[in-house]
């Protein structure tokens, strides 16, 4: 099977090049669909070279949101599988065969790779938190027994997430996507991950404000979509 690996990438000149290298690395036929939006750091001064080594790179005019990226990535993959992939080294792309496994051996549709089930570093207490409440409601209003709604690590069989009409610009791409899944049918497959949190200095963007945003987008889509 194919894999679609989605990169959605703003202001992450630091670790672009390394992480598709390291995902460039992983053992299985794939394609690499990289979404620049709107960087500003130098970031778009290394994407040419990226894209010499058989990257599809798409770039953002501005800044418009992780959950837009993925959208614009989404529209050219071509792949069976769709993993998604941030530009950081928070996640490890080894650990790609705990996430697809259970989708190519048909035992699942939708594989969310959870922090807390696996090795992880420097997540904070507050982003804990709020992560955990998050999942709670939407355990609650999806009727499900997740771990970690908000992972950056998601796989999709292709034909599930392209059947899903995803609306969220930014990071309520994750509770969008989860909630419309999971009222879809689909069942969540968790597989422990490993996780390597950074700091903000290191360029971490999401914040506890964004949780106020999950929450609400969690409530609409129990109803609507």
């Amino acid at each position: 099977m194919k894999l679609s690996i989605l990169i959605p990438v703003y202001n992450e000149c630091a670790t672009i090049v390394e992480i598709v290298k390291r995902v460039q690395a992983v053992p299985y036929e794939k394609e690499i669909i990289a979404v620049d939006d709107g960087s500003t750091d130098g970031t778009r001064d290394l994407l040419p070279h990226v894209a010499a080594q058989g990257i599809t790179v798409v770039y953002h005019s501005a800044n418009q949101g992780k959950g837009a990226a993925i959208r614009s990535a989404l529209a050219r993959a071509t792949g069976d599988i769709v993993v998604i992939q941030d530009a950081d080294l928070e996640y490890d792309p080894r650990d790609y065969h705990q996430l697809v496994q259970p989708i190519i051996e048909g035992r699942a549709k939708v594989v969310y790779g959870s922090r807390f089930l696996g090795p992880r570093m420097a997540m904070f207490f507050w982003h804990m938190l709020a992560n955990k409440l998050l999942t709670l409601m939407t355990n609650v209003l999806y009727d499900a027994i997740l771990s970690d709604m908000e992972t950056g690590y998601k796989a999709f069989r292709a034909d599930v997430i392209k059947a899903i009409p995803l609306r969220s610009r930014r990071f309520d791409f994750e509770p969008e996507v989860t909630a419309k899944v999971l009222k879809r049918g689909n069942r969540i497959f968790e597989v422990p991950i490993s996780y390597f949190g950074r700091e903000y200095h290191e360029g971490k963007k999401i914040g506890l404000k964004d949780a106020f945003v999950a929450v609400w987008t969690l409530l609409k889509y129990r109803f609507v979509d």
